[in-house]
């Protein structure tokens, strides 16, 4: 176990290394130069040599990468010179409110999925399955903000049961006044759940046709062992694997979610990034997201050798 998580984050060095390297090639491919963009175009060649002087970019390309990989070490990832901010300062007020959005949808469609997939599966072609089906063919044919704007007309427009923007306060307080997080978590957990359970239902059909299972069952096992210790286990693999793509999703994947409930998060900030052509924030924030798609695929590789001893060989 120990030799196979060494190789899995060996490799996980390297790709990261990928990432830094084709971002910094980015940065450094902007036309007129990254002074030149940030200056305007009508920066006379005095302004664009000092400011090219001040941050080192007149330097050869492997000092400033080298430079730029202890930036990133340290936790900078660039500067805002349109908000005269840095991009880590940005993401500092976003990324927790990122965070509590996105991985509590996670964590509920995954509570919600897993024991619907499997009931699928045991009752395959009967009305349980039928009825699950359909609900999440409905739910993933959906658009997120059509899901959000429907909860909205009921539930907050309708009824008045849960307000519908966000209070423009801090992760904190959102915990201490849940209600606000209500319509936008329930918009990403039914999205979410809709795909996680076709997969728990497809990999539990595959496991329960598996000799191991019948196996189990000749031997005059209780349903709810061989369900507990046999199905679940082994048809959890392909979850996993969502799993581990969903969390950068958690970062940017809400930015739907984010304006139609005006809630700042790190994909809204992105998004603003883009239109006023900030790139060094956009940048930054595409180095984070890469480096936690690394993460989460580390992390799901560490989960298929624990469900599935084999794997480890």
């Amino acid at each position: 176990m120990t030799g196979y998580i060494v190789r899995r984050l060996g490799q996980a060095i390297v790709v990261t290394l990928g990432v830094t390297l084709i971002t910094f090639a980015l940065l450094h491919a902007l036309p007129g130069g990254i002074a030149r963009d940030i200056l305007g175009n009508r920066a006379s060649p005095q302004a664009i040599a000092a400011f090219n002087s001040e941050y080192g970019l007149d330097k050869s390309l492997w000092y400033q990468y080298w430079k730029f990989l202890v930036q990133l070490a340290h936790g900078n990832l660039g500067y805002s010179f349109q908000l005269d901010r840095s991009t880590d300062s940005l993401l500092a007020i976003d990324l927790p409110k990122d965070f509590l959005l996105g991985g509590l949808s996670l964590v509920l469609a995954l509570a919600i999925a897993i024991p619907v997939g499997i009931a699928q599966a045991v009752r395959r072609n009967g009305l349980v399955d039928y009825a699950g089906t359909g609900v999440s063919f409905f739910l993933y044919s959906m658009p997120q903000y059509a899901i959000a704007l429907i909860l909205i007309q009921i539930l907050a427009i309708s009824f008045h049961i849960f307000p519908a923007v966000d209070p423009q306060v801090g992760a904190g307080s959102l915990i201490a006044h849940p209600k606000y997080l209500v319509l936008p978590v329930a918009s990403l957990t039914l999205v979410t759940y809709a795909t996680f359970s076709r997969y728990m239902r497809s990999s539990a059909i595959d496991t329960l046709a598996q000799d191991y299972i019948r196996t189990a069952r000749a031997k005059g096992l209780p349903e709810r062992l061989v369900l507990w210790r046999h199905l679940l286990r082994n048809s959890l693999i392909a979850v996993v694997t969502l799993v581990g793509v969903s969390i950068p999703y958690i970062i940017t994947g809400t930015l739907i979610i984010e304006q139609v409930f005006n809630y700042p998060g790190a994909g809204l900030e992105y998004y603003n990034a883009a239109l006023r052509s900030d790139y060094q924030v956009m940048l930054g924030i595409t180095v984070l997201v890469g480096v936690i798609t690394v993460v989460g695929n580390l992390i799901a590789d560490i989960g298929y050798a624990i469900l599935d001893p084999r794997i480890r060989y």
